[in-house]
């Protein structure tokens, strides 16, 4: 997938996200239409809730059709205890055809 096309494939959904930080292995969770920024929101320290656990890595996402749809997954997750988020990213892995793009070249902030 050439940049572009990978800058453009980003912007066209709302995306379900799970961080996790190298610092102290939590999690954090979150939605947004704009994968790619958020996750350099995050790993820039402009997002409060994550600023303390920098760096951060993309482990899982996935695409929703719509900020409803994005919203209640999130909430859901947002439920899970840390093991159970664990379990959840080995049992849903990013699917690389229907997820999206490489999450291998998100978590390095480009495509």
């Amino acid at each position: 997938m050439s940049a572009s096309n990978c800058r453009h494939f980003l912007f066209m959904a709302y995306f379900v996200y799970i961080l996790q930080s190298r610092r102290n292995d939590s999690f954090y969770k979150g939605s947004t239409n704009n994968l790619l920024r958020r996750f350099e929101e995050h790993n820039e320290g402009r997002e409060e809730a994550t600023s303390r656990y920098l760096p951060w890595d993309l482990v899982w996402y996935t695409r929703k059709s719509n900020r409803s749809e994005a919203v209640i997954l999130e909430m859901k997750l947002k439920n899970l205890t840390v093991q159970r988020t664990m379990d959840f990213i080995l049992k849903y892995p990013v699917d690389q055809e229907v997820g999206g793009p490489d999450v291998a070249l998100v978590r390095q902030s480009g495509c």
